[in-house]
């Protein structure tokens, strides 16, 4: 297992990531047939303080759209209600994706193909799931919007994912940087930005 030191984003970052660890009962209304961007709904407007960081790049409109939810390619504007997706590099791990400047896994346990989390109970308290709530939006910056979207847990919470896979914080990782979560019992994994297994060819 690796920690690893990269990056030091404002200390609000994780201020703001504590909203995505909160449990959401009945917000999903799970997940509508997925559709690009040619043929989505117009954008809802997004509001309210996250973790976005100062940059403000992003698309005019959604690179994709999953019923409510609006994905947009770029960095997310200052001060908007969104979950911000990026990628961390390090000779040690490789490419990873972050969550609020918090690597994120995947879990050998759940499927991808349907989506579906299989982490419940005990195994939620040390790996909370990386949650999109009702009126946010999902920026992303080195992962591919087409691979991100969303998928309803058992409580109701919209839990995010990476090419179908549920992603997840680890409760030990409480830095950025941190990915103590890699390998643990050999069936969790960080993500790479296409979805994969860090480590795994």
């Amino acid at each position: 297992m690796l920690s690893i030191k990269r990056f030091q984003p404002a200390a609000g970052s994780f201020a703001a990531a504590s909203v995505l660890l909160a449990g959401l009962l009945g917000a999903c209304g799970g997940p509508a047939p997925e559709r690009p961007a040619s043929a989505a709904a117009p954008p809802v407007a997004v509001s309210a303080a996250a973790q976005a960081p100062a940059a403000t790049t992003q698309s005019e409109a959604p690179a994709k759209t999953q019923g409510w939810l609006k994905i947009y390619h770029g960095t997310a504007p200052t001060g908007a209600n969104a979950v911000q997706l990026a990628v961390a590099d390090n000779a040690a791990a490789g490419q990873h994706v972050t969550a609020a400047g918090r690597a994120v896994y995947r879990f050998d346990k759940d499927t991808a193909r349907p989506p579906a989390s299989n982490c419940a109970g005990d195994c939620v308290a040390k790996w909370p799931p990386v949650l999109a709530q009702r009126g946010q939006a999902i920026y992303v910056t080195g992962v591919d919007p087409q691979l991100v979207g969303f998928v309803e847990r058992a409580d109701g919470a919209c839990q995010v994912t990476i090419a179908g896979w549920p992603v997840y914080f680890f409760a030990a990782d409480t830095k950025p940087g941190d990915l103590l979560g890699q390998g643990v019992g050999r069936v969790w994994h960080a993500v790479t930005p296409i979805g994969g297994k860090v480590g795994v060819n």
